[in-house]
């Protein structure tokens, strides 16, 4: 049985004068869920979230909300409200002014009013706070309530564009928890755009990837991290190694690629249909050290060291090729890696993969 949409892109391109902002976009975002659409700057993505709001009309394709035509349809009129980057609060209202704004302008009645405002305070632990302005409260309260506007009027879909950006590193985990809480409670389904990959890959059911006006690939936080389906997936996603080779072999969903290591690694692919020029790809967790490593062994001088708290980072060369690599520090007392040593390093052929070119 399938899921039903809240959200169809139905073949959407978006053309400023020469420039193509979005080049045939076509997915479904289904009801209920927390979809990221997740890329870097100039991507598209922020294009395609504007046109679902009504500020933007595609130049081709189609917009459904909930089985509904809105391509064409005014902005006013949609059953989705948008959070901003900058929160867009009114700065002469109080915080209970601001979120009763919006349904005084959809026509409800004062007591209806009333207790909407009061249940949006209390959703956001704000209720203490309601006779004060904007600029009475911290960035992270003023977040809260840019969201509590936006859900007062039970829109059928939320839009946030990068709302998190300009909170510090410790408050933007705390807001990370907080939407994800607000999304399940409300069951209303959040389109959220970001650049920032450690944000969709804690928040969201399913990453919509966005590269060069197109997306690249659709799929949960674990399916984009651990399969990614191209190359520009797997850069843009964590860190990873690539190493340039040649498939030798390809078998249903197995492919045996020859790279500079000097051992054929034979595991799955993506895009390829046969033998030819492809690149690997294997994540630095991956890479086992001495007694952790398995699979694919080989000798290797460690060249440089970089502390991260839970993690160190090295950089490794084998033969021709520099790897990077993490190790966990699991116990305060572990050992380091010496810069020149010479270390055993492995990986299990399955936790590589081999991307087309």
């Amino acid at each position: 049985m399938s899921r039903p949409s809240a959200i169809e892109v139905v073949n959407v391109s978006k053309r400023f004068g020469d420039y193509t902002a979005l080049d045939h976009v076509d997915f479904k975002i289904f009801q209920n869920e927390f979809f990221t659409l997740l890329g870097p700057s100039g991507c598209g993505k922020t294009t395609l979230l504007r046109m679902i709001a009504g500020f933007e009309t595609p130049s081709a394709g189609t917009l459904l909300l909930n089985g509904k035509e809105i391509a064409q349809m005014p902005a006013h009129k949609r059953r989705v409200n948008t959070v901003f980057q900058n929160y867009a609060l009114f700065p002469h209202m109080t915080l209970s002014q601001n979120i009763a704004f919006g349904l005084k302008n959809l026509g409800w009645d004062k007591a209806r009013i009333t207790e909407r405002v009061g249940r949006m305070l209390e959703m956001v632990h704000m209720e203490q706070f309601a006779a004060r302005k904007p600029d009475q409260l911290s960035g992270g309260q003023r977040q809260r309530i840019a969201l509590a506007r936006a859900l007062a009027a039970e829109p059928e879909v939320l839009l946030l564009d990068e709302p998190l950006s300009a909170l510090d590193l410790k408050l933007r985990q705390a807001m990370r928890d907080e939407l994800r809480t607000l999304q399940r409670e409300t069951g209303i389904t959040f389109v959220f755009v970001t650049h920032d990959q450690e944000e969709a890959l804690d928040m969201s059911d399913r990453i919509a990837v966005m590269g060069n006006g197109r997306v690249q690939q659709i799929g949960s936080p674990k399916e984009i991290y651990e399969d990614p389906g191209n190359r520009f997936v797997a850069d843009f996603i964590g860190d990873t190694n690539f190493l340039d080779g040649e498939v030798i072999a390809v078998e249903g969903a197995q492919a045996t690629i020859r790279t500079a290591l000097g051992t054929d690694i034979t595991t799955s692919h993506q895009g390829l249909s046969g033998p030819g020029p492809a690149t690997m790809s294997i994540r630095p967790e991956k890479i086992g050290v001495n007694e952790q490593a398995e699979g694919a062994l080989f000798d290797a001088t460690v060249r440089s060291r970089n502390y991260m708290g839970g993690f160190t980072h090295y950089t490794v060369q084998v033969g021709e090729v520099t790897l990077r690599l993490s190790r966990r520090n699991a116990q305060s007392h572990q050992d380091s890696l010496e810069i020149g040593s010479t270390v055993r390093i492995g990986f299990r052929e399955p936790n590589a993969r081999v991307l087309g070119q």
